[in-house]
């Protein structure tokens, strides 16, 4: 047994990730699937008749090294990747693929799993035990156990496909990223771009033996320069490299790649009875059908348009007033709405940022955590970790109980994807009367310190860390029976409701005086910077909206229909943003190429929850604001019924516990300023 399969000896049973070699992960994924192999077989071989016990329960503790042992390796292949990494994961996701039909395919299992669903009624399980049955019934149902083994081998061949393509599409967009930079040796060039930008391009091109300064696609260089440089044609190229990504045919080009997916899971859809992919996702999501997801959408565009269409006619005109420009261009919307914005409120993110240092801005978050729900964070160093930057916190309970084991890796490197996302390296869960609590990660991609400066957010990178943070308290807070159904396994329309309600106190004073302090002065934030942050929340959120629905709308029509005749990628885009379009298309651009949140993450046909979950969000903390932002009865309902409570039951079940009510659009359209 390798070290990736044996129980780990250390602290708190954490990944003893200096130990492990690259070369472990191949071997050790293929005894954890000869394990778990062995474990079905024993519930199969079971001589007594089917119970939930010798059969459900059994199925849901079943594999649980290879679930770490995939868990960490994934992660890994996310956050400290390489070609070798690349080249295991190309390896190993057929096998992982493979396995999971052979569980999902197997007709005696299935037969066990039918047996108990069929006494369900007179089994007196509780919500959880009930939930758990219904879903191992329906992964076997809706996956093609009752498939004929033709058909079967026939969905074995797609889920191989769809594997290797996903995989496949994930590193050209990562390689894209990383192929692009923008090398400046002209001073005149970086005029509006700020100091501490400046400053950072400089490193990252003296850390590669280059003079000058050197800008790349990751978001903490890109961003900045999109939003401050004063070069038009320098914003231009950056725009349409970033934009350009999957989408030059060549070698890391995407386009086939996504016509591939996108005609595998339809196939995949039809083979399995549903119309489409997106017939398929959602009806095991809130919204239950395309038409809903689509009505919905649809029905936020009616009122999120005349407010979006006002908005690029004022940014129109200040731009042509600003700077004589004709045309409004998509290399232009940041860099005029930052300046209107500024002329608007007298605000931008470099004012801003000197009061939020990275450091200060996570010790906010861990204060807001302990203020509702009683959470201590507490750095610790005997904990093994991936990378020098990552961090590590055990997290406990006001009786300094271990709730969990927190990890944090805050700055892009090379090997690490763009954006920002939690996930986890071991789930919580009880079995044999223990409660095996969690081990959580928090990865973002925020500008690093200088030799001058620590790390300054600008206000979007706050939310995002509260965002990520709000996941985080969801593995953090899990407390269910069964690893299937905990922490931020829900509906994936209800996962991003605990991430966004968490950004709501980014906006509120008593939750800023709390972090937004002068990283020199220790000054906190002044009350009117928090009036003008609150003020320009609504700051074109019409053309936000948009933007938001506009992705929706594209998963949709890549899902949400026959895509078999598509065959030019560009098209169809065109066709599915004339709806939402408020900019000119440009031709070197195809968003679906490097659209990886649909493509190679697990949004696909669910785009729309953030819109959804948003819903959510707004409804719950205009009750934590009727109460008290941190007033602890009602995060006690909402610790007790949303983020303990995992996948247990229906999500509405679980908000209307906690809300006494189904939510309310109105809420959203209240805070967004898109009615009155």
């Amino acid at each position: 047994m390798s070290i990736l399969t044996s129980p780990f000896q250390t602290k708190y049973d954490t990944a003893p990730f200096s130990q492990i070699k690259q070369e472990d992960f191949s071997p050790a994924i293929q005894e954890g699937i000869r394990l778990a192999k062995a474990e079905i077989d024993a519930i199969v071989m079971n001589p007594e008749k089917p119970t939930f016990e010798n059969t459900i329960a059994a199925l849901a503790f079943s594999g649980a090294t290879l679930d770490r042992v995939s868990s960490i390796f994934h992660n890994l292949n996310s956050a400290e990747t390489n070609d070798e990494m690349q080249k295991i994961a190309q390896e190993v996701s057929p096998l992982l693929s493979e396995f999971s039909n052979d569980v999902r395919l197997n007709g005696d299992l299935f037969a066990r799993v039918s047996a108990v669903y069929e006494q369900k009624d007179q089994l007196n399980l509780t919500p959880e035990q009930a939930t758990l049955l219904a879903k191992k019934y329906k992964g076997f149902s809706r996956n093609g156990a009752n498939l004929s083994d033709e058909k079967k081998s026939q969905l074995r061949e797609i889920d191989k496909q769809l594997s290797k393509l996903s995989l496949q599409f994930g590193e050209n967009v990562l390689a894209e990223t990383h192929a692009f930079s923008l090398h400046l040796s002209d001073e005149k060039d970086l005029a509006g771009l700020p100091e501490g930008a400046i400053e950072a391009a400089h490193a990252l091109a003296k850390s590669q033996e280059k003079t000058g300064w050197l800008f790349t696609l990751d978001h903490p260089s890109y961003l900045p320069f999109l939003t401050y440089a004063d070069n038009r044609e320098l914003r231009k190229q950056m725009a349409i490299a970033f934009g350009a990504k999957g989408f030059h045919n060549d070698t890391l080009d995407n386009q086939e790649n996504v016509l591939q997916i996108a005609k595998l899971r339809f196939e995949r859809a039809n083979l399995l009875g549903y119309q489409t992919h997106a017939h398929f996702v959602l009806e095991e999501r809130m919204a239950q059908n395309p038409e809903n997801v689509k009505t919905f959408l649809h029905d936020l565009m009616e009122k999120a348009k005349p407010a979006a269409a006002r908005e690029f006619a004022q940014l129109s005109a200040f731009a042509k007033e600003h700077d004589g420009i004709k045309e409004l261009e998509k290399w232009d919307g940041a860099y005029y709405a930052e300046k209107l914005k500024q002329q608007l409120f007298d605000l931008d993110d470099e004012k801003l940022k000197p009061y939020f240092q990275l450091e200060k801005v996570l010790e906010g978050a861990f204060t807001i955590a302990k203020k509702l729900y009683g959470l201590t964070f507490t750095e610790i160093f005997d904990v093994d970790k991936y990378h020098d930057e990552v961090k590590t916190f055990r997290v406990s309970d006001e009786n300094q109980n271990l709730v969990a084991i927190f990890y944090t890796d805050f700055f892009p490197r090379k090997g690490k994807r763009n954006g920002a996302w939690m996930t986890s390296f071991k789930s919580q869960y009880i079995q044999n009367g223990i409660n095996e609590r969690p081990h959580i990660s928090n990865v973002c991609n925020f500008t690093k310190p200088t030799a001058t400066k620590p790390s300054l957010l600008t206000f979007s990178e706050v939310t995002t860390l509260f965002h990520e943070f709000g996941h985080g308290l969801h593995g953090m807070l899990a407390n269910t029976t069964y690893p299937s159904l905990s922490g931020t396994s829900v509906y994936w329309d209800f996962v991003e409701l605990p991430s966004q309600v968490m950004e709501n106190w980014c906006y509120e004073p008593e939750a800023l005086a709390l972090f937004a302090h002068h990283y020199q002065t220790g000054e906190i934030i002044p009350i009117e910077l928090i009036q003008k942050i609150k003020e320009s929340a609504a700051f074109q959120e019409g053309i936000a909206t948009m933007r938001q629905l506009s992705f929706g709308l594209l998963d949709m029509g890549w899902h949400g229909q026959d895509p078999t005749q598509i065959t030019d990628l560009k098209a169809f885009e065109t066709e599915q943003f004339a709806g939402t379009k408020l900019y000119p298309d440009v031709p070197e651009n195809a968003m679906s190429t490097s659209f990886s949140h649909i493509f190679q993450g697990g949004y696909s046909s669910g785009y729309y929850s953030y819109k959804w979950a948003e819903v959510l969000d707004a409804d719950a903390f205009e009750y934590f604001k009727e109460e008290g932002i941190f007033n602890k009865e009602v995060a006690s309902k909402f610790k007790d019924n949303v983020l303990s409570k995992g996948g247990t039951e229906a999500p509405m079940v679980l908000y209307k516990r906690f809300r006494g009510q189904e939510p309310k659009a109105e809420a959203l359209l209240r805070r967004a300023g898109l009615v009155d």
